[in-house]
Order: structure tokens, then C-alpha cells, then sequence
């Protein structure tokens, strides 16, 4: 286990900052591998929820390529005996899942994800307002309910607040609450083993079905029939389903009409970036989960330079493992040490990061935006590329032409000069060339 993670942590230094590197990653521990389960242990029970949250799917992936193996993974916090086998719970779903109706809370549905601690104000009322409503009344109003938005503004917090909400009192209700990516997973394995009425005994007698970042889905053709299928079962019985997504239903790639009139058959909600007085809301509430005692005018201060609600929650973190204990430093000079790490650490993006986020927009692979071919579904994904490396990242148009497949320099040009131009043009190629150079710098920065 020791080697396994070893290596993987080489892999991981590489592809984060060196500051959280060395707070959350360097005195985490490979415990053991049974059953497709690894448990990582961490030294607090705090860096073990912000890895959990922030990298799952890197160190899935990692740890995937180390052992040829389909992982799902549990994290916990170090203790002075090491679990054992009995002792260690796997995630909701390890191959020997208990059947349902579930008798206790399905792990991935976080109990601290609640209506309670999720901050409201105009950006996302009326997201609140239909999720209470839901959880309320599951399987009777607001069927489905579909909630989108940009990175780190509370979708995901609202669909494990429904979860808890619906689970209070009635636990013996089955609940699966669920990434597209790992629904996917759970339909090839499926199919691969011949064992498709099982995943349908799974999925389709269950009371709530919760499933994030829907926008994945585009271009799975078998995924999503099973999906509609499942889909038009439980709605059929009266169960819940809850979608959430970075985009509204009409402008994911490649879904299926009769999926996407689904999607759009019951309430479509979005959450909007949070302001100034509901971030300082968040922060105030957040800061008393990880015992900070963060006052008004810090949670001001840093109100003013972190803006999404998923780096709030990192930057607390940070504190919270950073903060001496014997008071050397106050906490508005640490608070004011931490920013100023930010700040140089801002503005430092990859151009691989570049091209992950606009082919996961677009639906298309790395290979096909850097390949010979010309076909219209690639031209416009490549010049947008184009235009974000050489207009954000600063890169030269050589440069560009290198990371882009070894084109000419005046191609380069050229594709920068028709975004520039459709974004007089299109309102369309607009939006897209906004939202992909948002959660550009939104999942760069911690």
C-alpha cells in the first residue's frame, strides 16, 4: 500500500499547488484495498472531507492506472488503531451493496450538507424554495427537479440537503445519491458482466434518485436510455428524481431529445454566483462547522477576494489547518498571509487545463480538438481554444499551434480573429466563450 500510494502521490505533486500539496496530500496513507474499496486516511477528520470533495475523481483516476483496477474510495481520518476489515464501511457502491430499503444513510449523502447550514439570499431563493419543497413532497411536486449553475454555488449542497431532509425520521427509504461519472460506471460494468437487471432492481425501486453533474451525459448513447428508462420508472411510481447541472437542459451536447424533454418536464432552477453579503453569510456559517471563530469584518475581508462558494470553503480549510494554536499570529494577518499565497498563485493556468475544460464543455476529446480533422462539431471548440490560450493564458500563437497538434502560427491568427469577431456576432459563442473562461479560472485557483 505504501509503494501504491507513493507513486501516486508523485503524480499528484505534479498536478496541484505546492501549498496544498503539503496541507492536505503529504501525511495522507494508502490503508488497504478489499474489494474495489481503498481507504485513504488523512490527519484530520477536515482534510479528509476537503480531499474527499475537491479530488476524488484525480485520485480515482490515479489510483485506478496503479492497480488496473475500477476503485471506489472512503475517506477517513487517521486513527491510532487501523479499522479492520469488519470494521470498514465501503462507499454506497462497492459490489456487496446491501439490497434496499436502505437502513441506514447512504455515506455519499454528507449529513452536514443540510437546509440549515446552506446560506439564502436572492441568487438562489427560488433554488431553495424548490428544494425544500421537494423534500417536502418527494415524487409529488417539482418531478423532476433540475438545478444548474456555474462551479461551487450550492447545487450540490441543496441535492444532500434533500437527501438528509427526505431521510430524517424515514431511513428506511432507499436513497442513491450519485455523480453522472458514476452512474456511467455502474451501466458499463453492467453491461460488461451481463448483469443489466440487477443495475435496473437497483436503480428502479428506490424512493429518491440524486444525480450531479448531469452534463456528462451528452454523447453516452446506452447511459442515457438506461437513464430515460429509469427514469420514466420512477416518476411512473411517484419517486423523486433530482438532476443537477452546470448548464440548463437545452444547451447539453448531445442528449437525446426524449431525455432532455424530460429533464424540462418538471421545474428547471438556477443558482446564480453568490454576492458580497451571501458569501460573508457563508462564511460565518462555515466557519463555526470548523470551529474558527471567524468574525464579521474578516469574513468581509475575505469576502471581498473569494467568490464562489467552493473556494470559500477551501480557504476555511486552509485556515482552520494553518492557524497556530499558541496566538504568534493573529487571525487577520493569517487571513491576510493566505490571500496574498492566492494572489500568486492566480492567474497561473495550465494550458492542459485549458483544453480538459473546453473539450468537457464541448463534449469532444483532447485527441479529436488536437487531431487533422476539420469537421464543423471541432472548428469552433478548437478557435475557442485558441482564443482562450492566447487571450488568458498569454501564450504565443507558435506556442498555441505547438500545444494544438503542431499548427501553423497563422492559423492561430486566424482562429483568434473569428471568436473575436463571433463575439460581436453571436450571443451564443458568447456565453460559451464566458462560461468555459470562468470555470477556467474557477477551478484554477484553490
Amino acid at each position: 500500500m505504501d509503494d501504491i500510494w507513493k507513486s501516486a502521490l508523485v503524480e499528484i505533486e505534479l498536478l496541484v499547488s505546492k501549498p496544498t500539496f503539503i496541507a492536505f496530500f503529504k501525511n495522507t496513507r494508502l490503508l488497504h484495498i478489499d474489494n474495489l474499496v481503498a481507504t485513504l486516511s488523512a490527519p484530520t477528520q477536515i482534510i479528509a472531507e476537503f480531499i474527499e470533495k475537491r479530488y476524488y475523481s484525480l485520485i480515482k483516476k490515479i489510483l485506478d492506472k496503479k492497480t488496473g483496477g475500477n476503485l471506489s474510495i472512503v475517506f477517513s481520518a487517521e486513527t491510532k488503531k487501523t479499522p479492520s476489515k469488519k470494521q470498514s464501511v465501503g462507499p454506497l457502491f462497492a459490489q456487496e451493496i446491501a439490497p434496499f430499503p436502505a437502513k441506514t444513510k447512504p455515506l455519499r449523502v454528507r449529513k452536514e450538507y443540510t437546509f440549515a447550514t446552506f446560506a439564502v439570499s436572492d441568487s438562489n431563493q427560488l433554488a431553495y424554495t424548490a428544494a425544500t419543497t421537494v423534500a417536502d413532497h418527494p415524487g409529488r411536486k417539482y418531478n423532476p427537479l433540475f438545478i444548474y449553475g456555474s462551479v461551487g454555488v450550492g447545487k450540490t449542497h441543496l441535492m444532500h440537503a434533500i437527501a438528509n431532509k427526505v431521510l430524517d425520521g424515514k431511513e428506511s427509504l432507499g436513497v442513491l445519491c450519485l455523480t453522472t461519472e458514476e452512474f456511467t460506471n455502474e451501466v458499463v460494468e453492467a453491461i460488461r458482466d451481463k448483469n443489466t437487471t440487477q443495475l435496473r432492481k437497483k436503480f428502479r425501486n428506490i424512493d429518491l434518485l440524486l444525480l450531479d453533474d448531469i452534463q456528462f451525459l451528452g454523447g453516452k448513447e446506452r447511459v442515457q436510455e438506461e437513464l430515460f428508462h429509469t427514469f420514466n420508472t420512477l416518476v411512473d411510481k411517484e419517486k423523486q428524481v433530482v438532476f443537477s447541472s452546470d448548464r440548463p437542459p437545452s444547451e447539453i451536447k448531445k442528449i437525446e431529445a426524449r431525455l432532455a424533454s424530460r429533464f424540462e418536464g418538471g421545474l428547471t432552477v438556477d443558482i446564480e454566483p453568490p454576492d458580497f453579503e451571501l458569501r460573508c453569510a457563508i462564511l460565518l456559517i462555515k466557519s463555526e462547522k470548523y470551529h474558527i471563530g471567524l468574525d464579521t469584518d474578516d469574513a468581509k475581508l475575505i469576502a471581498e477576494k473569494v467568490k464562489d462558494t467552493r473556494s470559500l470553503e477551501g480557504f476555511l480549510l486552509k485556515l482552520a489547518t494553518q492557524t497556530p494554536q499558541n496566538g504568534s499570529i493573529s487571525k487577520t494577518d493569517m487571513i491576510l498571509q493566505i490571500l496574498r499565497e492566492q494572489k500568486k498563485e492566480e492567474g497561473v493556468i495550465r494550458p492542459d487545463h485549458v483544453v480538459s475544460i473546453i473539450c468537457s464543455f464541448y463534449n469532444i476529446k483532447p485527441t479529436q480538438l488536437k487531431g487533422i480533422r476539420r469537421d464543423a462539431f471541432l472548428v469552433l471548440p478548437r478557435q475557442v481554444c485558441m482564443y482562450v490560450l492566447r487571450e488568458e493564458v498569454g501564450l504565443t500563437n507558435m506556442e498555441i499551434g505547438n500545444i494544438l497538434g503542431g499548427r501553423d502560427h497563422t492559423t492561430v491568427m486566424h482562429g483568434v480573429d473569428k471568436i473575436k469577431n463571433m463575439i460581436s456576432s453571436s450571443s451564443k459563442v458568447k456565453q460559451e466563450v464566458f462560461f468555459v473562461t470562468n470555470k477556467i479560472k474557477e477551478t484554477t485557483t484553490i
